[in-house]
């Protein structure tokens, strides 16, 4: 008897039909997953993108947006990937709000190894970025910034004709400095309100280190520039100067100086410090805490004195300032000082760039926090312009009025 061969044939098209719609949802999934897919996993010819990413941040969105330029962008020659990932490191870094972490690409870093070695032509000015501008913390004395009038406090707004609104601090540094004899325009603003255009013709800058002279009344005065090499040796000839005088108290002068070397403050604080008492105190990210102690020359343990600070004093001279006033009580006379305290690394990572990070910041020896916050002078002197240009320190004056008391 012959079967019917009908059912045979319905079977295999139904499982024909069965297999095709597997195979389409599969497929259908295969696309949905591969779209779905993290977006740094499309991105073709980045070497290195799988690595180092945190679990808790979601790269997606950056490579999404990378993918979609290289795809769609108009200028397609003009693209250059490893601006691209300069500029990225560069926004990241600066996102984190703190004005001396900063991302050097290579040529930027080689600059500022060359800066650290020679002579440069420049302005003869300390700059920092206080509150995301470029900010004079002090002109050097007798530089061509002091001659052109460039003061303490200054917001610089443009160098020549181009804004220091989105530049690093180094890049607007290299675009002050320049060969010497040749000019520089600066656009600032002045005590809120005053916008001027000062122009100064660069020299070669030679930083002066201290300064000392005998004021009557048994009162003598030196004043400290900056903590560099020679700083060291300077304030021990002006202490001996000073041993050597029939002057019996002093006045100690940290207005416009914009700090140095730490270990240049903790040598000349120890002339005034017994030996083990905390000159600064080191905070890092952790917690921890590393302590800088005098090493007891006490010299000058015993004699009467006075500090005076301006918002040009920043950094080892704060530290100084804050140590003598927490250790001795010493009154701190003139204008809030700059604030700068914290402490920078510079690393040096692959293809030349490198990273200068804020690895900790500076407490004075009771804990006070100089980094944005300076130190407020226990005797308040504003130097005005009347002053200057009559050519009176009313800063000075007092500090001489608190001695004659003491």
């Amino acid at each position: 008897m012959e079967k019917n061969p009908i059912p045979n044939k319905k079977l295999v098209l139904v499982v024909i039909i069965s297999l095709i719609l597997l195979l389409a949802v599969f497929g259908a999934g295969v696309f949905v997953g591969f779209e779905r897919r993290p977006a740094i996993e499309k991105v073709k010819n980045v070497v290195g993108k799988e690595t180092g990413r945190p679990e808790s941040v979601d790269f997606s969105l950056f490579w999404d947006v990378w993918s979609r330029i290289q795809e769609k962008y108009v200028d397609q020659k003009e693209i250059d990937p490893q601006k691209q990932v300069w500029g990225a490191i560069s926004g990241m870094v600066k996102a984190i709000g703190d004005p001396h972490t900063v991302f050097l690409p290579p040529q930027d870093t080689k600059q500022f190894q060359e800066d650290l070695k020679g002579e440069f032509g420049g302005i003869g000015a300390e700059l920092s970025i206080r509150k995301d501008v470029l900010t004079v913390i002090t002109p050097l004395k007798n530089s061509p910034a002091e001659k052109a009038g460039l003061r303490s406090g200054d917001k610089i707004f443009k160098v020549d004709d181009k804004p220091t609104a989105d530049l690093t601090l180094e890049a607007s540094v290299r675009l002050i400095r320049g060969p010497k004899g040749t000019q520089v325009k600066l656009t600032i603003l002045r005590d809120s309100d005053e916008i001027k255009e000062i122009t100064i013709t660069r020299d070669t800058i030679v930083i002066p280190t201290i300064e000392t002279k005998e004021l009557g009344d048994g009162i003598f005065y030196i004043h400290l520039m900056n903590f560099n090499e020679s700083s060291t040796n300077a304030f021990r000839r002006a202490v001996l100067e000073f041993l050597n005088s029939e002057n019996k108290k002093l006045a100690f002068d940290l207005r416009g100086n914009a700090g140095g070397f730490l270990s240049a403050a903790v040598d000349i604080a120890s002339w005034f410090l017994p030996a083990g008492d905390v000159v600064a105190r080191e905070k890092f990210a952790d917690g921890s805490e590393d302590d800088y102690r005098s090493i007891g020359r006490r010299v000058l343990e015993d004699v009467p004195l006075v500090v005076l600070i301006n918002q040009g004093s920043a950094s080892a001279s704060e530290i100084l300032a804050g140590a003598l006033r927490d250790n001795r009580g010493v009154k701190l006379i003139g204008e809030k000082s700059f604030g700068k305290g914290s402490v920078q690394e510079l690393v040096n990572l692959k293809g030349g760039a490198s990273l200068k990070v804020t690895i900790a910041k500076w407490l004075t020896p009771k804990g006070i926090t100089i980094e944005g916050q300076g130190l407020e002078p226990d005797i308040k002197v504003e130097m005005k312009k009347e002053a200057v240009d009559a050519g009176k320190d009313p800063q000075l004056d007092k500090a001489i009025e608190v001695l004659r008391k003491l």
